[in-house]
């Protein structure tokens, strides 16, 4: 039997759904503004998980041109049946105010890693839509009901509508089935049918340090739903030392062994010196993160084994333990004819017009489009945040003609929270490394002056980041050997939901390769490789 040790996706991976074929698991996860849209991971003993598909990754499906921060693919649902993967997912355009304008779909596949389908539109009443499989052969729809109205709380209810699928639409009527508990802010639906039950598992409390996961039973699929009697079902918020916060937004898996398991959202802060314990949790740089707990059935109920917080560690099923082969390098050369899955870009997939892996062999190169502030177009490609220790480093030849191209190493939350190492031109000085900072849209150059001059026969240069837990430096180098650290320290907490500005922050830090060319001239920069390394 293997132990698991959470969580088990580590960095930005949060809104677990897990769906078993056979004795094959799969767990899709959110990826909002990040393209392409949802990451599906597989495993064989729920311990060791690999990517193994990315379904939204046609303009056809997902087009997130000028979504806002944290908007995109929320909360998606995966699920099997009739021979085929349904997957259902929610496009966010209006995250702040009294609206979220959002969007939601159904793709399907008969294979996780095959061509997904062009999408089918189902509804635009709220978020976090999921597809329930009766056993009489009819699906339905359920998804958070989202109310406007000053005064009245936003999250109205859970709503249930039939979907047809000859039809290829909801049909019915919408109903609201479940109203939620004094928790509030109900969301995160998933309906089951287990021994007669029919089961709903949400998410209540808000997606930050009181979250938690409800679950509700009724002998009809319609209502009324009891709540469980020591509800919630799992949270962290009366465990302030729990090393897994925010823990809820869950979903249930029973196992080919008959065995019973819970996926949920989690986040691990950043220990905090001297501060007191429940003043503030603390910040998660690393994002929602996606862990596992045991569950026991008691009078009819599913219990969290070991109590309703979530376990550092856990009995796993009894299944022999299955490893994968490592599905990335540490230093990625940029040999192959496509990116590895790891990197993602925003909002958009990025044509050969912008990032090619064939203008330039053996290089990622990236033509400059808009800043690192742009709901748009970027040439920026990037991957997670995945330790809490780990060097990132590139090496880059770049040879700008204007201060309004630059290219270079970036540590990025979002258009308002960002860092970056960069080659840039200066009048005077020529061509330079700089330093420039967006600390919730407030920008620095924290060189400024004191700019490094890169010599003219210089080709190329190495740039690095070492992330320390709380803190971050960069360093560049001239040859790859010697190595320069730039004398500022940068706190790994900015780069986290907790910090940016806004309540709709859900995503984690990411490092990677950006280039700028707001001159429209539209130079180039050559990535010869990209590492990442745990340290």
């Amino acid at each position: 039997m293997v132990r698991i040790r959470n969580p088990i996706l580590t960095g930005f991976h949060p809104d677990p759904s897990i769906c078993r074929v056979g004795e094959d698991y799969y767990i899709a996860v959110s990826t909002f503004e990040w393209f392409p849209g949802v990451r599906i991971y597989h495993s064989k003993d729920l311990k060791n998980w690999r990517l193994i598909s990315r379904p939204l990754n046609r303009l056809s499906q997902l087009n997130m041109l000028g979504n806002p921060d944290s908007g995109g693919v929320w909360a998606p649902h995966l699920s099997y049946s009739d021979g085929k993967f349904w997957l259902i997912y929610t496009d966010v355009k209006v995250v702040e105010g009294q609206w979220k304008d959002c969007h939601n779909y159904l793709v399907t596949c008969e294979t996780i890693d095959g061509e997904w389908s062009d999408p089918i539109y189902l509804n635009s009443s709220g978020f976090d839509p999921s597809l329930f499989h009766d056993d009489d052969g009819r699906k339905y729809l359920v998804n958070m009901c989202w109310d406007h109205r000053v005064g009245n709380h936003s999250f109205y209810g859970i709503v249930l509508q039939e979907y047809s699928v000859e039809q290829q639409k909801l049909i019915g009527k919408p109903e609201i089935i479940f109203k939620g508990t004094d928790l509030k802010i109900t969301e995160g639906p998933h309906l089951y049918k287990i021994n007669g039950y029919y089961y709903l598992l949400t998410a209540e409390g808000g997606t930050r340090y009181n979250h938690a996961a409800t679950i509700a039973r009724s002998k009809s699929l319609r209502g009324p739903y009891e709540v469980h009697p020591e509800n919630p079902l799992i949270t962290s918020w009366p465990y302030p030392r729990n090393p897994l916060q925010k823990a809820g937004h869950a979903s249930i898996v029973h196992t080919h062994t008959d065995e019973w398991f819970l996926v949920h959202l989690t986040g691990r802060p950043l220990p905090q010196e001297d501060q007191p314990l429940l003043e503030h949790r603390g910040y998660c740089p690393l994002g929602r993160e996606t862990a596992i707990q045991r569950l026991e059935w008691k009078n009819g109920w599913p219990y969290v084994v070991g109590g309703n917080q979530p376990s550092l560690e856990i009995e796993g099923p009894n299944v022999e333990e299955v490893k994968w082969e490592k599905d990335y390098d540490e230093k990625d050369d940029f040999d192959c004819d496509v990116l590895n899955p790891h990197f993602q870009t925003l909002r958009i997939p990025l044509g050969e017009d912008i990032a090619s892996l064939k203008d330039n062999p053996g290089h990622l190169r990236l033509y400059g489009r808009e800043s690192l502030t742009s709901k748009f177009t970027q040439a920026f490609v990037a991957r997670r945040w995945q330790h809490f220790n780990f060097i990132a480093e590139t090496k880059v030849a770049f040879r700008p003609t204007t201060f309004q191209q630059s290219a270079g190493l970036v540590n990025y939350y979002n258009t308002q929270n960002w860092t970056t190492l960069q080659i840039t031109w200066h009048e005077e000085k020529g061509r330079i490394l700089e330093l420039m900072t967006c600390d919730n849209f407030t920008f620095d150059q924290p060189l400024r002056g004191e700019e490094i001059v890169i010599p003219d026969d210089v080709e190329y240069v190495y740039l690095r980041v070492e992330v320390q837990t709380t803190t971050y430096q960069y360093s560049y180098s001239f040859d790859g050997e010697n190595w320069i650290k730039i004398p500022i320290r940068f706190y790994s907490y900015k780069l986290s939901d907790d910090y940016v500005r806004g309540r709709a922050a859900f995503t984690g830090a990411f490092v990677g390769m950006h280039c700028r060319d707001s001159s429209g001239q539209n130079n180039y920069a050559d990535f010869d490789y990209f590492l990442y390394k745990e340290l």
